[in-house]
């Protein structure tokens, strides 16, 4: 049997690797998305006091610090059985407003747009940043950077920085916002709504205007069937920083919603001995393997499975964008692994509206910044949506308030098995019998998991490792025979 290694994988955060095994006739047999990265921060938080978690998290990865700090935050006070005032909990979700702004343009702009703008086979010289830019102009590129850098902005502001944050404490928030900060911020919320929208017009022209790349969507190996999970308020809307966690079925029927507290009621974690990350599936509906269908328990959480799994978006631009989205798709909920960046898109719109309300809100230039702390330590779990999917962050400690047990599900993890089977299909769809598996090939099956935008320091709580890559093809008795490098 032969076996083609992609090691490391790219455009990503963090470290993995693709092992395809081929059959003697050249077609695919199977495939292993592995991750070689060991798991760490849960246990060396141990033996911490419980207030240093927040920010000690915001190290797993430069790229998602404000995601594992509000979860944190979130499972803090739930230990110490404190709910912070309502002008912390705005100011939080303001922050966090502007982390996901400049994540999901960092996304689209830097990670995926390179597939679709320069095209999946186009010369992987071309295929980065740069090659987009060249197509959109530099004025746009220009833009990009400077939208991102308000984002960053706007979170340390509010942060104390950008990346090692230190918002949050127990029951609340360090400090405030006056008017002067507050209407500056109101002014980029404004710009990020009109580059949101910007944004999605550059994917409509670009992409859906594309009929070859609408086909690929549609039609080519990039589909999955399997159940949805994301955040929602009180009327079923989607929500980043609070609510419960709503799961729908392959039809969009609901399967479960859960509160924080209940979610070791609803997911449970598989180990593989091929690969340090994890396998969560749903407990009721139990593990039956990599299949698709109703009676698999796999599950994705990613934009588009938040989009199906919510009613609607709470804010009206978004609102259009998401009737639109599934209007042109054929309806909920979707399974086109590529419309996960249609979605990124309709998500950064909510979150530059959603930005815009909060600066906009009387409450939060308030000064009740925390509740008083009365109560012994205990349990807590906490739970947003990270960008890359449903964050969960679980904190056991005693009396004291020393950690004892610390157990942290994200996005990635959450995906692992979805991303392994879309890799699979992509893989036997586009490696056959006497095709020539050359750079192009390797991007396109790259692309079955680039779309769930994979953090893989987070998923095993680790720094990355370099991004060289390297591809060995093999024969059955392990002599390399070819060797296509990236490095």
């Amino acid at each position: 049997m032969k076996r083609i290694t992609i090691d490391p994988i790219t455009r990503l955060e963090g470290h993995g690797k693709i092992e395809i095994f081929l059959k003697d006739d050249g077609n695919v047999e199977n495939v292993y998305f592995q991750v070689p990265e060991l798991r760490g921060f849960e246990k060396f938080c141990e033996g911490r006091p419980v207030e240093e978690l927040s920010q000690i998290v915001t190290k797993i990865c430069g790229v998602c610090p404000g995601c594992h700090h509000m979860a944190s935050g979130k499972a803090i006070d739930a230990v110490f059985g404190v709910e912070p005032p309502p002008t912390a909990q705005k100011l939080r979700e303001l922050f966090y407003m502007a982390h996901f702004v400049h994540s999901h343009i960092a996304h689209f702009y830097a990670l995926a747009a390179p597939d679709f703008v320069v095209g999946p086979t186009a010369p992987v010289s071309e295929r980065n940043i740069l090659g987009v830019i060249g197509k959109v102009g530099v004025e746009v590129g220009s833009e990009v950077l400077k939208q991102r850098r308000i984002a960053q902005e706007i979170q340390a502001l509010l942060g104390g920085h950008q990346t090692h944050v230190v918002m949050n404490m127990p029951g609340g928030v360090r400090k405030g916002l006056n008017e002067e900060q507050r209407k500056d911020i109101e002014k980029k919320a404004k710009g990020f709504v009109e580059f949101s929208q910007f944004s999605l017009k550059v994917f409509n022209d670009v992409v859906l205007g594309n009929k070859e790349y609408v086909d690929i969507i549609l039609n080519g190996p990039y589909a999955l069937n399997i159940y949805s999970m994301g955040l929602v308020d009180q009327n079923n809307k989607l929500n980043f920083y609070d609510g419960k966690v709503r799961v729908v079925d392959t039809l969009g029927k609901e399967h479960c919603k859960y509160s924080p507290t209940e979610y070791l009621d609803f997911v449970e974690e598989r180990v593989e001995t091929w690969s340090y990350l994890k396998f969560p599936f749903l407990k009721k509906v139990g593990w039956k393997g990599f299949i698709e269908g109703q009676e698999s328990g796999i599950y994705h959480a990613t934009p588009l499975s938040r989009l199906n799994a919510a009613d609607g978006m709470a804010t009206p631009l978004a609102q259009i964008e998401y009737e639109r989205m599934y209007s042109t798709l054929g309806g909920k909920p979707v399974s086109a692994t590529l419309a996960m960046h249609w979605a990124r898109l309709v998500e950064l719109l909510y979150a530059s509206e959603r930005l815009l309300e909060l600066a906009q809100d009387p409450e939060i230039t308030g000064t009740e910044l925390r509740a008083k702390l009365d109560k012994t330590p205990r349990e807590g779990v906490g739970i947003v949506e990270a960008q890359r999917g449903t964050l969960t962050h679980h904190y056991w400690t005693d009396e004291k308030g020393i950690v004892t047990k610390v157990n942290i599900i994200v996005g990635t993890t959450n995906n692992n098995a979805a991303i392994c089977m879309s890799l699979k299909k992509a893989a036997q769809a586009l490696i056959k019998t006497g095709v020539d598996v050359n750079e192009g090939i390797l991007n396109m099956i790259e692309m079955a998991f680039r779309a769930y935008d994979p953090c893989f320091s987070c998923a095993t709580h680790s720094l990355p490792g370099q991004m060289p890559m390297i591809v060995n093809f093999r024969q059955t008795n392990g002599e390399i025979i070819r060797t296509v490098r990236r490095d």
